[in-house]
């Protein structure tokens, strides 16, 4: 068996006819880490709850090491690992009281001191858990996880309320995990997380994935980007007439699919012209990118839903709301120049480049 995960044309629907997943796809081998990412109700915890057995499909098949992890979840549950994003642990148990409860009911599990020192946690297994910090908690949560050293292990928002050095231990603890055949399915609303930690990763919309592949080949299709500050008297327009320029508040952007050939033409022009290209900035382009123009062609198809509701209810193009909403600016594609478009990439959850975590569903 060389995929620890299986699934085809996956679907879970909710009463009232919601269908949060529709017709999911994909397969994950063994020893890899996969990051399943998508913006606020796009199907990601659903799609991972059919995974851990905790629902079962309307629809489809999942396959996890084999087997339903649903109706054979006997099967699986001792060999894969979950960590939730809160895991609601008794307040007044010390961290070693609560290792020692989970391990109980935990085939094959860790020495206590090896899993706490695994996480970082070595010496504080003597404080209650309601002396530990946000961070210090999410360890933990980390700890229960590895305990049954699982062949699967999901993460949900595991650096959340971490420092920066504490998400970068994490981080190399499942590379370390990875390395040693574990399979690892993350979700994360750190964008930088994903592109530093998965092999492969895809990004779902409105229940379905949208893209798809290594983070390398989902920014590959965006072009890359140039920035700088031209001198006082020194026009954009000066600038090598095959890089189209861009230029906002004397801040230069030159977007190209040819990274070296057009920074080296634009380095070879500021030599030979004297002139000066101050903040200079070039880079590929990032999988944050890749994420908010998703994040944007949700907010505009939205915007076009609330559009054509609008018609529908005589507010469009006939009847009363023929000149009274154009006259308001919310007509004839005014939605958007009115705010809507904005205001529905942050519900979203799109903020300082990251993904909020979405609520469980």
């Amino acid at each position: 068996m060389t995929h620890a995960i299986e699934a085809e044309d996956l679907r879970r629907a909710y009463s009232g006819g919601f269908e949060a997943v529709r017709g999911l796809s994909f397969t994950v081998p063994r020893g890899e880490i996969f990051a399943l990412l998508g913006t606020n109700g796009a199907g990601k915890t659903s799609t991972v709850e059919l995974l851990e057995g905790l629902a079962a499909p309307s629809s489809g098949t999942a396959r996890v090491l084999g087997h339903d992890p649903y109706r054979e979840r006997a099967a699986v549950r001792p060999r894969i690992g979950v960590m939730l994003q809160e895991g609601g642990f008794p307040s007044d148990l010390t961290v070693a009281e609560t290792v020692r409860m989970w391990a109980g009911c935990t085939s094959g599990a860790r020495p206590t001191g090896e899993a706490l020192e695994a996480v970082g946690l070595g010496t504080r297994h003597r404080l209650r858990i309601k002396q530990l910090s946000g961070g210090e908690r999410r360890r933990l949560d980390l700890a229960l996880a590895l305990l049954g050293r699982p062949e699967v292990l999901f993460l949900d928002e595991p650096t959340t309320g971490l420092d920066a050095e504490g998400r970068r231990d994490t981080w190399e603890l499942v590379r370390s995990l990875r390395d040693e055949g574990t399979t690892v399915i993350l979700t994360t609303h750190y964008l930088e997380e994903a592109e530093n930690l998965a092999d492969r990763l895809a990004i779902m919309h409105q229940g379905r994935i949208v893209l798809s592949g290594t983070p390398a080949q989902v920014t590959a299709a965006r072009p890359a980007r140039i920035r700088f500050a031209l001198p006082a008297g020194v026009p954009a327009a000066r600038l090598p007439l095959h890089l189209r320029a861009a230029e906002d508040g004397g801040r230069v952007e030159i977007r190209t699919g040819s990274l070296q050939e057009d920074l080296t033409a634009l380095l070879d022009w500021s030599r030979d012209n004297g002139v000066r290209l101050d903040g200079l900035d070039a880079r590929a382009a990032s999988l944050e990118e890749a994420f908010l123009d998703i994040a944007g062609r949700s907010a505009e198809e939205r915007a076009k839903e609330v559009s054509g509701a609008l018609a529908s209810d005589g507010l469009g193009s006939e009847g009363p709301g023929s000149g009274g909403i154009a006259s308001d600016g919310l007509g004839s594609g005014g939605l958007a120049s009115g705010g809507l478009a904005s205001d529905e990439i942050a519900s979203d959850g799109i903020e300082s480049g990251a993904l909020r975590s979405e609520a469980r569903r």
